[in-house]
């Protein structure tokens, strides 16, 4: 091993410890981000909430990530059933089939921000709004059962709520601010068909973190508990597609992320210190030959020795047609008088010239017409010329 190889490894090494010793000292931070995934353990995800789902809904629960829209093509025969949808999108057709499923009797309870515009008009519900701008409030709950199992949100609120209420809503809860004076409707029950809509705005308090925070889950169990007892399903944001990749896992882990960027800026090194520029012949190559005249000439020749008249006749004409449909826009299933004069309006060439070419036309597609040379030298002529620009 020559010097300069010794150099280079032991920059190497020393770069390599640098990585290592600054990945060990760094600190985590918290992602702060409201993602609301049942898979994510950050302080917004629902990681919590989905391992203690199948407890709170008794038997019979069911999460899922496929579309209501597909969920209920593959199960067409579900009976009465509570319904959970916590802030994910929901097409138009998703949305159709669970208003059919409520309508039939289920319950629908909508955990979101952000509610179609359109979906709130067909509801007669007014558009949600931001109806407090401070940094904490209260949710609570207005039945008197539940007076004292309140949730305090003091950590980046949405503040999402409805000012105001159609006579059908029945409101469910509140949130108030910290002077209580700010108070708007949070949560509510909407009668649709044989079933019922429930609508809470504030999803935050199914997070992780309000999940773990001491006494809110009363308040939790208390909002759930306007669902009767049947079996749920849970549907998930299918917005996101999840790769299945093995550098999905790799990237996922900070100890498995550290040592493969450490193995690429490794790989990286090598090959630009260790690579040598080598000479290679480069071989001479001939540029393609155009031989397209030459088989031209050559199928020609064998039409013209043949002397089969009638096969590049019905050639000729159909060529001819193709160009007269792709470029003339003509329809030429009927060659009649309309055709002609088509024909001759979208050329400007001789009519009595179209007449003749037809007619040539018409003696070279039939397969019982006897043709000769001459027929197929003067259709040749004439239907270059009608095409001439």
């Amino acid at each position: 091993m020559n010097r300069t190889l010794k150099l280079y490894g032991i920059l190497l090494i020393i770069v390599l410890l640098m990585m290592g010793l600054m990945e060990i000292s760094k600190k985590e931070i918290t992602d702060w981000r409201k993602n609301y995934d049942p898979n994510e353990k950050s302080p917004f995800g629902l990681y919590i909430f989905d391992h203690e789902a199948p407890g709170l809904f008794g038997k019979g629960f069911t999460k899922t990530e496929i579309s209501p829209y597909a969920y209920y093509q593959q199960y067409k025969n579900i009976r009465q059933q509570n319904i959970l949808v916590i802030n994910s999108e929901i097409d138009k057709q998703s949305w159709k089939s669970l208003l059919k499923q409520v309508n039939n009797g289920s319950d629908l309870m909508l955990i979101t921000t952000d509610i179609d515009g359109e979906t709130l008009r067909e509801l007669d519900l007014a558009p949600l709004r931001v109806t407090s701008y401070e940094d904490s409030v209260s949710l609570k709950l207005r039945n008197p059962l539940y007076k004292k199992d309140s949730l305090m949100m003091d950590k980046l609120p949405n503040r999402m709520g409805f000012r105001f209420i159609n006579k059908k809503s029945q409101l469910l809860g509140i949130s108030v601010g910290k002077d209580e004076g700010a108070v708007s409707a949070n949560f509510i029950r909407y009668p649709y068909g044989k079933g019922n809509i429930l609508i809470h705005t504030e999803p935050l308090f199914v997070t992780n973190y309000y999940m773990l925070r001491k006494g809110n889950t009363r308040y939790i169990q208390d909002v759930f508990s306007y669902l009767p007892q049947r079996p749920t399903v849970w549907f998930t944001d299918t917005s996101e597609v999840v790769s299945a990749s093995i550098m999905r896992f790799i990237l996922s882990r900070p100890a498995l992320r550290g040592a493969w960027w450490i193995f690429l800026f490794g790989l990286l090194t090598f090959v630009i210190f260790n690579a040598k520029r080598k000479q290679r012949i480069v071989p001479i190559l001939s540029p393609p030959e155009n031989k397209s005249a030459e088989f031209v000439k050559s199928i020609g020749n064998l039409y013209l020795q043949e002397g089969d008249f009638h096969d590049m006749m019905a050639k000729k004409a159909q060529y001819f047609l193709y160009r007269v449909r792709q470029n003339l826009l003509i329809d030429t299933r009927n060659m009649n008088e309309d055709f002609i004069r088509s024909l001759h309006l979208k050329t400007g060439k001789n009519i009595d010239e179209i007449r003749e070419a037809v007619e040539l036309i018409r003696k070279g597609t039939d397969p019982y017409a006897r043709v000769m040379r001459e027929d197929l030298v003067r259709m040749d002529r004439l239907l270059d010329e009608i095409l001439k620009y």
